[in-house]
């Protein structure tokens, strides 16, 4: 036999372990008997699903229960809500999720599509988002509203834990309602974001911001007024039946008061 070469002899180099991959899918439609059914109710890795009570017996509830540490660097993660014509639906998650550092630096995704058709109402209130120092996450959220649909989506997003710097936060909000868009926006806070973010014309210092957009086919008929709920916060109206409440505040708790203020005057 012929001695080994150095080719033979090398060692590839290490290729980078493919980060977690898991997606929870549910399903709602109409029961007939004025209720909501859950057809499809599935959820992988850590993100597991199960059902709870809503205070309405026309809404089923769903929360999204995180069964290990997740996203890190590396994880795609999806949600996929899909709500039938006359269903009603209120998803929301157990406890905040933890955007966290990976192994090889490369980025996290969480990506969330929902679905509402006509006569259906959903109602995605996730707990906060951390972004902790050195993570990188990318959040796509994509909803698709039918002219009837009715939409409560809350967002929540913490810049670093306790005294610490946040990480790099990217996140995108895009609505359509029977085709066209209804709003579509970006936000990039941390490092590696552009210039500015943390400026007066960004978040002015503050590491906790959060926003609740609300649309519902009777503000066709009553239209709410742009207004201001305080130093930084106010209701936006859009060109729709449609509006966003827009938050900035020291912490995550002053942020939720006002989000929760906003839900009780206009997410009923």
């Amino acid at each position: 036999m012929s001695g080994a070469t150095t080719e033979d002899t090398e060692q590839a180099p290490p290729v980078p372990p493919a980060g977690l991959r898991a997606t929870a899918r549910i399903r709602a439609e109409a029961d007939g008997r004025g209720g909501t059914a859950l057809p499809l109710l599935a959820g992988e890795g850590p993100l597991a699903l199960r059902r709870t009570r809503s205070p309405s017996e026309a809404e089923a509830g769903v929360m999204l229960v995180g069964a290990m540490s997740a996203p890190l660097g590396g994880d795609h993660l999806t949600v996929e809500a899909a709500v039938g014509p006359g269903a009603h639906l209120v998803l929301a998650s157990a406890a905040a999720t933890l955007a966290l550092p990976g192994r090889t630096g490369a980025p996290a995704r969480y990506d969330v599509h929902l679905t509402v058709e006509d006569g259906a109402s959903l109602r995605w209130l996730p707990e906060p988002l951390v972004s902790v120092r050195g993570s990188d996450l990318r959040v796509r959220t994509r909803v698709r509203l039918a002219p009837t649909a009715r939409l409560v989506l809350r967002e929540e997003q913490v810049l670093g834990r306790t005294g610490e710097a946040p990480g790099l936060l990217r996140s995108r909000l895009t609505v359509d309602r029977g085709g066209p868009p209804l709003l579509d926006q970006e936000l990039a806070c941390g490092p590696g974001a552009p210039g500015g973010w943390d400026g007066p014309a960004g978040l002015a210092g503050r590491r906790a911001l959060g926003q609740l957009l609300v649309v519902n086919p009777a503000f066709i008929a009553d239209p709410p007024a742009a207004a201001v709920l305080g130093e930084f916060a106010a209701v936006t109206p859009l060109a729709g039946p449609a509006l966003l409440v827009t938050v900035l505040a020291p912490d995550a708790l002053r942020v939720r008061e006002l989000l929760d203020a906003a839900c009780r005057t206009y997410g009923r």
